[in-house]
């Protein structure tokens, strides 16, 4: 593993700014080619952030580098005035000391999904910024079960008010590191409303549902889910 230590130089006034920027497009593109963040910083006076970044090898990153500078995510964050945002950055490179002991326990992250059902039998699908169309969920908390976790997630992101009504199963990137678990619900209300991770919400027959949702194996996740024969399932998978 190497690790690429980049810093920037920022008036604190611009805080709030690059973070913004940070979220928007640096961090899902990184995210998107393969890259993990280990940790983002910034020191007490605001004007210097710090972040981490984790590569197989300095091959892995250049091949990241090269993919993202192709991309349209990177040619949208290229239209901001970059100059106004920060006055300076520099990079370096570092490997760890402790390979091929470890100094803290592996990381993980779990994440609660729900597939909601209302009384026509249709499906609560909402378009992402990045993904496109998919059904709500993310992160667990630290402290929240994986129950309130789909609850919460399908709130934030929907507006939609659920009630869980079974546990469908497991799908773990192996690669990645993230078990996503997944759920059935049903829609008992509360106003459908757009989030900043939420484009658009609705729902939508079922097959119709099923031909939307087109990013990785989300489709395969739904048709599990909706499909009790399936139940409980765990599928492990590396992208």
């Amino acid at each position: 593993m190497i690790y690429r230590r980049k810093t920037y130089t920022i008036q604190p006034e611009k805080l709030d700014e690059f973070n913004e920027f940070f979220h928007t497009y640096l961090y899902p593109n990184q995210l998107k080619h393969g890259a993990k963040l280990v940790g983002r910083w910034v020191n007490e006076t605001h004007n210097e952030i710090t972040a981490t970044w984790q590569y197989e090898s300095m091959n892995h990153y250049e091949e990241i580098e090269k993919q993202i500078r192709k991309s349209a995510l990177h040619h949208k964050a290229k239209q901001r005035d970059l100059g106004n945002l920060y006055l300076e950055s520099n990079q370096d490179f570092l490997t760890s000391t402790a390979e091929p002991y470890a100094y803290h326990p592996p990381k993980h992250i779990v994440s609660a999904a729900t597939i909601i059902l209302n009384e026509a039998d249709e499906v609560l699908l909402i378009k992402g910024p990045r993904r496109g169309w998919e059904f709500p969920g993310g992160q667990v908390e630290e402290g929240e079960s994986l129950h309130d976790a789909a609850i919460r997630e399908a709130k934030e992101e929907s507006g939609a008010d659920v009630e869980i009504v079974k546990f469908c199963g497991v799908f773990q990137n192996v690669k990645s590191s993230i078990s996503n678990t997944l759920f059935l619900a049903n829609y008992v209300g509360g106003e459908l409303t757009t989030s900043s991770e939420s484009l658009e919400v609705g729902f939508f027959p079922i097959d119709q549902a099923l031909e939307m949702v087109t990013w990785k194996n989300f489709r395969q996740r739904m048709e599990y889910c909706l499909n009790e024969e399936h139940h409980p399932f765990y599928v492990a998978f590396n992208q």
